[in-house]
């Protein structure tokens, strides 16, 4: 039998079982109509009445029983679908945030090189330039016999290097720890703010750089049909209806809206599950209007290290490494380069006098 031909009595047989006001009642009024209109109780053996029922119920008990499997497995898939979506977006944007730091890290380091070089190539050029003797000091003495000797000739003062240049090493050294002492006024700024987002009165949201999460609590026991819940490239409006919205607004940035969902969890919160239009910013807020945070602060999550190629991950092993060294008072790689050619540098110019250095 169709489900065309399932569905063609449910008009009158809604208003009998509205009428009845029960299961039973309805049950009831069929074979009260069975027994009145026609034969099926007298015609047959109460054995083949009992049967004929038996086998009908028996029928509509396995359907129901298949609609619900088919039911939990559709359910289980689509749970599995959004699980892997939001896998690929977490995959997608930690590839994305571990290039944005390689990216960053390599013009920051090729940066402090091209600098400290170029201050080496300063300092020593005006050694070499303070190394050269005055020929206007220089005297010829008379020898024995009354000759002029000019190669054992002496200056009327000794020729002395000048002072060494410390004003440029001091630049140098100066220069060398910028970016350190930048790092630490940062950090005395203020926090971080909690998973880049924040937590508010009526949600809570949290943003990677290439998609965000928005936690909306509801009544526990909240199911989908309680919801209103409207979501675009631009506007956003979750609710529950009858209500007012918990959260409406025009989105803060746009967001792609094929790669984005929702799902209710626990029947206790709607979770949004965003992509970003643009997937190398990040964003002040969820709503326009609502409450920003300071985007200078936030704490982008490292990469797993398998996950990465080779030269971003060697990138990723040099910031914790600094990490690991800041934690025990070390210096960083970079503040180690540093110190290494200041090093060298005094090591090359010994003439030069370092006693009032001050190597950072």
């Amino acid at each position: 039998m169709s489900s065309l031909e399932d569905e063609r009595f449910d008009g009158p047989l809604l208003m009998i079982a509205q009428q009845s006001q029960g299961i039973e009642p309805l049950l009831d009024a069929v074979f009260s109509f069975l027994r009145r209109k026609t034969d099926f109780f007298s015609g047959a053996a109460p054995e083949v009445v009992q049967q004929t029922v038996l086998k009908c119920v028996k029928k509509q008990a396995d359907l129901a029983d298949r609609t619900k499997i088919e039911k939990m497995t559709k359910q289980a898939q689509e749970d599995a679908k959004a699980a892997q979506a939001r896998k690929a977006a977490a995959a997608k944007m930690q590839k994305a945030e571990a290039a944005a730091k390689a990216k960053a890290l390599k013009e920051k380091a090729d940066a402090d090189a091209a600098k400290l070089a170029k201050d080496k190539a300063k300092a020593e050029k005006q050694s070499k330039a303070g190394d050269k003797p005055s020929a206007a000091g220089v005297v010829a003495e008379a020898g024995a016999d009354g000759s002029f000797d000019l190669d054992a000739g002496t200056s009327s003062s000794e020729a002395k290097p000048p002072p060494a240049p410390e004003q440029g090493v001091e630049q140098v050294e100066e220069e060398a720890g910028a970016a350190a002492a930048e790092e630490e006024e940062e950090e005395e700024e203020g926090p971080r703010p909690l998973g880049n987002g924040m937590v508010l009165e009526n949600y809570s949201w949290t943003q990677q750089l290439a998609d965000l999460q928005v936690v909306v609590p509801v009544p526990a026991g909240t199911k989908t049909r309680d919801l209103t819940v409207s979501m675009s490239a631009s506007k956003l409006s979750v609710g529950l209806k009858g209500k007012p919205p918990i959260l409406s607004g025009d989105l803060h940035k746009r967001i792609s809206l094929d790669e984005s969902f929702w799902t209710l969890e626990d029947n206790k919160e709607v979770v949004f599950t965003m992509m970003k239009f643009n997937q190398m910013e990040w964003w002040k807020c969820v709503v326009a209007g609502e409450p920003e945070i300071d985007t200078s602060k936030v704490n982008p999550e490292n990469s797993k290290l398998g996950d990465l190629d080779g030269e971003t991950r060697q990138v990723v092993e040099k910031m914790m490494y600094d990490q690991r060294q800041k934690a025990m008072g070390l210096p960083t790689a970079d503040e180690q380069k540093k110190n290494d050619v200041l090093a060298n540098f005094m090591k090359e110019h010994p003439e030069m006098d370092f006693s009032n250095a001050k190597i950072c």
